[in-house]
């Protein structure tokens, strides 16, 4: 997981094209590759992180280990795994604006990058507003979804 996570997903891009062609195939991998050790890493890390107390007090109680996994585990690591999801929101909303910045694919970035040749300020300052406004609302709608799941869970 360290190995991958150390990558810089553009790195790989070029083979992901190569492999699945230019089509939404590779861009799906694309964003599973940025977003899956984020979320991998986070969820390790909550699971590490759960109070013993809650496991030995779930078994006292006769649970099995599917219940126990589902009362005493997973409702202590969603706020992880939640934090996860939001970094790993924001590495595959980079990656895929970078990637169409780079290989003139169709999206915000490619217009982004399509406004050097006619040197448009303009369009290029509104493409970073509307990318940076999108990442904002991408962000909002995990933290509600975090208020939902996870209403214990300190503000971040």
């Amino acid at each position: 997981m360290s190995f991958l996570r150390s990558l810089p997903p553009l790195a790989y891009f070029s083979l992901l094209i190569i492999w699945f062609g230019i089509e939404d195939t590779s861009k799906v991998w694309l964003l599973f590759l940025a977003a899956f050790p984020p979320i991998t890493l986070a969820t390790i890390s909550g699971v590490e992180r759960v109070r013993p107390e809650y496991v030995e007090a779930a078994r006292a109680l006769g649970a099995s280990r599917w219940q126990v996994v589902r009362v005493a585990v997973v409702p202590s690591v969603v706020p992880d795994v939640l934090t996860g999801v939001r970094l790993a929101l924001g590495f595959a909303w980079t990656t895929i604006v970078a990637a169409e910045t780079s290989n003139g694919i169709p999206g915000i970035g490619g217009l982004a990058w399509a406004t050097k040749k006619e040197l448009r300020a303009d369009v290029a300052v509104m493409c970073v507003i509307v990318i940076g406004i999108t990442a904002l609302v991408l962000d909002n709608g995990i933290r509600l979804v975090e208020q939902r799941l996870a209403p214990w869970k300190g503000r971040a």
